[in-house]
This record gives structure tokens, sequence and C-alpha cells, in this order.
């Protein structure tokens, strides 16, 4: 019924998507793992509204934050090579481009966190305090749930970041979508090969940004 060229098509293709979702899923879950925290302690360390301020600190985690953000990703990948090596033993292929991935999204997911935090209204944190509430409980019960709105419309920028960031893996060995594109589509000027992907990543974004805006407005809508 279909011709062997179009199944090897749709199989090349099918797998491609579902390592692009595989690196995309796992390095988003462990950037949030590391960000989230981070964001936190930037917010509450900060010397003019900091729960706790703590200026050394702070100045130092921004200035890492800032080299990774702004280390362009595929000179990270790159340098990253033995660390990946180390944790995954291979530097190539969809696991070993989480461990890139996910050190190029955690700095990005840390200033989203803290600026929602301090987006906060001051009046929140004042009232929670004169209620006897602890620092620990004025982040996770008072800052937290009111910056979830800007969080998740931020989360949501770290997914469609990390869409296009899994793309450029696919330039060293990383598979999915991009390495496809590369590989089927530039190198042996295979075309179909190079719209295809490129189609599939418009759709996944669009649909990201749809689900996310949606979450987020109503959150808004019952706080």
């Amino acid at each position: 019924m279909f011709s062997s060229q179009f199944i090897k098509y749709i199989t090349v293709i099918g797998t491609a998507t579902g390592q692009t979702l595989v690196m995309v899923l796992f390095s988003t879950l462990f950037s949030m793992l590391l960000g989230i925290p981070l964001g936190i302690i930037l917010c509450a360390t900060d010397s003019q509204t900091g729960l706790k301020p703590n200026k050394p600190l702070n100045q130092t985690l921004s200035i890492i934050i800032n080299i990774l953000r702004a280390m362009p990703f595929i000179i990270l990948v790159i340098v990253l090579f033995p660390f990946t090596r180390f944790i995954v033993h291979t530097a190539i292929g969809t696991k070993a481009s989480i461990v890139p991935l996910t050190i190029a999204a955690a700095p990005f997911v840390a200033r989203v966190i803290e600026s929602a935090l301090k987006e906060v209204d001051p009046g929140v944190i004042q009232a929670a305090r004169s209620m006897g509430s602890t620092n620990f409980q004025i982040i996770f019960k008072v800052l937290l749930p009111e910056a979830m709105p800007a969080i998740v419309n931020g989360i949501t920028l770290t997914i469609i970041n990390l869409i296009g960031y899994s793309a450029m893996a696919g330039a060293v060995g990383g598979g999915g979508l991009g390495d496809v594109a590369i590989r089927f589509g530039y190198q042996r000027w295979m075309l179909d090969y190079m719209y295809g992907p490129v189609a599939i990543i418009l759709i996944l974004v669009e649909i990201i940004q749809l689900v996310g805006t949606y979450i987020a407005n109503r959150m808004q809508a019952k706080r």
C-alpha cells in the first residue's frame, strides 16, 4: 500500500521525533531540579529585597549563571564532552545530549524563578511575616504559589528553547530532528527530510506555547 521509501521516511522522522521528545522531557525535568532551588536562593539572598540577604553568595551564583547563559550552546556541548562522557559514558547520542541541554537550561530556569518571585507584592510577604511565618513558609506557601502563573510562562519558554537547543545538538551527533535535518536534509540534499523536521518542531512549539499559556491563564484566573 505504501512505498518502501515512504515507510522509511516515516520511520526515520518518527524515531527522530521520539528522540527529541525524550531529550526535551528529561532535560526540562533535570533543569527544573537544578534551576528552581538556584532561583529561590538568588531571590532569598538578594542584598536589597531578600528574605535572608547574603551578597557574596548571591553575586557568586549570579556570575556563574550569567557565564553559562552567555555561552553559545554548540560551544557548551563541546566543552562538556568530558563531563558528559563521565556522567553517561558517551558523548554522542540522545542520552548524552540531555547533559548539556540540562546545563544550558538550568541557569535560564533559575532566572525565571528569581524574576517571578521578585514580582510578588511585598505587602503579601509583610502580611505573612506579621503572622509569624518563617522564611521557609514564606517561600513555599506565599512566594511560589503567588508567582506560579509567571513561573509557568517561564517554564514554557524554557521548553521552547530546549526544543531549539535539541535541534542544534543534532549537529554534534545528538540525534533527534536536528540530526535528521542535517544528515539527510542538508548533507544529502533530501529536502523532504529537511522540511519535515522543521514542520514538526514548529508544531511542537505551537502546542507547548498554547498549553503553557492556557495553564498560566487558568492559574491567574483562580487567584
